[in-house]
């Protein structure tokens, strides 16, 4: 190994060993969170200002950095379909009815796709005005390479309806998909647990005894699947510090300039969209300041990670520990956020991308006879995108090729696209975390003492006790 990246590690593990120490001093879970996130930056950047973004030293060390990063969020992902089993079993075994679960699911699912529509009206509103368009643009080796892969695609996208998307979240196997073997696993192992919770109900009178054996299991198993959370999430601080130093040190900086009104029109309808967040939390009765502070840790490890899946169990733990919504709404928000409704990946980026490539055949984007049929696309689309494997490239493969418009010009965006995505993915979370809100609020389950306690989590209460 060159001694270049030896130093580099060695820089790496003192920058953890401060996030260790401030760790120890008890320092608050969002200080650390933010403060992996800032030292990170600082690596990243001086990383790539020392070496370049090409360089074999930096390739080299991203590689072990990624042990960290990509390690948190594999763990992460270890433990979301047990948490997802448990604690929607666990809630049913609560819930009065089956009246209660399909005011959950239609409240949740509903936030989501309004929201998704909203998303992508502020996403044609931003394109316009940063006059955003794909002609003239000059594509790169890797551009067309990137254009060429998403032609390929096309027909796999095409070849996806709602009735073909909503029959895949039918869980045929549902040890397969307790693996996570297919890309809806996610809907599929929330459905298999909706059966076997209301199964017990159903033998609660007829076979008491078996039920309260059933429910002690599920109580126990729900204590040890969270202490597993909870375990996990410590090391979100270091996770983040890895992640945001590999994404600084590999990024750009020349691609994101020659294609920075782009980035800045995505970032303002993202921004745009989370104050429409915002104004729903408002509406619901609850401080958008103290719900901003609550949530920002999540999104911060989803804007690292850029994973919405793997975020599951942190905006789990943060709607119930935080915010004050019941467990198992909690987990319905989190788990259909993640397929359904994505508010940036399956809203925003979809709905630029459109406006954007139009024009490049003769077509005027703002006109009610495009954007229509748009937002009807795109909202529709919405169902499951991110369940199907790629997430906003199929969003925008789907919403493109049902308009008629050129995929191979998505290509354009490649050299951005880890930059939009940070972002994107956080609001994907956000609106998630938003529906479990609604969800909650209007069935009257919010438990406004803790979402008006300035307590910190079990992450950190437990910790300090210790």
């Amino acid at each position: 190994m060159a001694i270049n990246v030896i130093l580099n590690l060695l820089a790496a593990l003192a920058l953890i060993g401060l996030l260790y120490a401030q760790q120890r001093k008890h320092g608050s879970f969002s200080v650390r969170v933010f403060t992996g996130m800032g030292l990170g930056v600082l690596l990243g950047a001086a990383l790539q200002a020392i070496y370049g973004a090409g360089s074999a030293e930096l390739k080299t060390t991203s590689d072990y950095l990624d042990i960290v990063g990509s390690g948190y969020v594999k763990l992460l992902q270890m433990i979301i379909m047990p948490l997802i089993m448990v604690s929607i079993i666990s809630a049913i075994l609560k819930l009065k009815g089956i009246n209660s679960l399909g005011k959950i699911s239609a409240l949740t699912i509903g936030t989501l796709m309004i929201t998704t529509l909203v998303a992508a009206s502020l996403g044609i509103l931003m394109a316009k005005v940063f006059h955003l368009s794909a002609v003239g643009l000059t594509a790169s080796a890797a551009d067309i390479a990137r254009g060429v892969y998403l032609q390929g695609k096309v027909e796999t996208a095409q070849a996806i309806s709602l009735p073909s998307m909503l029959l895949s979240f039918i869980p045929a196997n549902p040890f397969l998909d307790l693996t996570g073997g297919r890309k809806t696993s996610t809907i599929a192992v929330v459905i298999f647990s909706v059966f076997i919770g209301i199964a017990a109900t159903g033998i609660h009178d007829k076979k008491p005894d078996i039920f309260a054996s059933f429910e002690r299991f599920i109580q126990v198993a729900h204590a040890i699947v969270m202490r597993i959370v909870t375990l996990v999430l410590r090391l979100t601080p270091y996770g983040v510090f890895a992640l945001m130093a590999q994404v600084v040190s590999t990024s750009s900086y020349t691609d994101i300039l020659h294609l920075i009104d782009f980035v800045l029109a995505s970032y303002s309808a993202l921004f745009l969209m989370f104050l429409v967040h915002l104004l729903i939390v408002s509406g619901l009765g609850l401080n958008p300041l103290r719900w901003t502070r609550k949530i920002l840790p999540v999104l911060t490890f989803a804007f690292t990670s850029r994973s919405s899946a793997g975020a599951i169990p942190m905006s789990v733990q943060t709607q119930s520990q935080r915010l004050g919504t019941p467990e198992g709404i909690a987990n319905f928000a989190a788990s259909f956020g993640a397929t359904i409704g994505q508010n940036g990946c399956a809203g925003i980026y979809p709905a630029m991308l459109a406006v954007m490539i139009a024009p490049t055949v003769g077509i005027d984007p703002f006109t009610l006879s495009f954007i229509a049929p748009l937002l009807a696309i795109i909202t529709i689309g919405s169902v499951g995108v991110a369940g199907v494997g790629g997430g906003a490239t199929f969003a925008a493969l789907i919403v493109l090729s049902s308009m008629n418009l050129p995929v191979a010009l998505a290509g354009l965006l490649i050299s951005i696209e880890p930059l939009i995505d940070m972002g994107r993915t956080a609001l994907n979370v956000s609106g998630s975390i938003t529906a479990g809100a609604v969800a909650s609020r209007v069935l009257g389950e919010t438990d406004m003492a803790v979402f008006n306690s300035d307590a910190e989590p079990a992450i950190d209460s437990e910790r300090k006790a210790a």
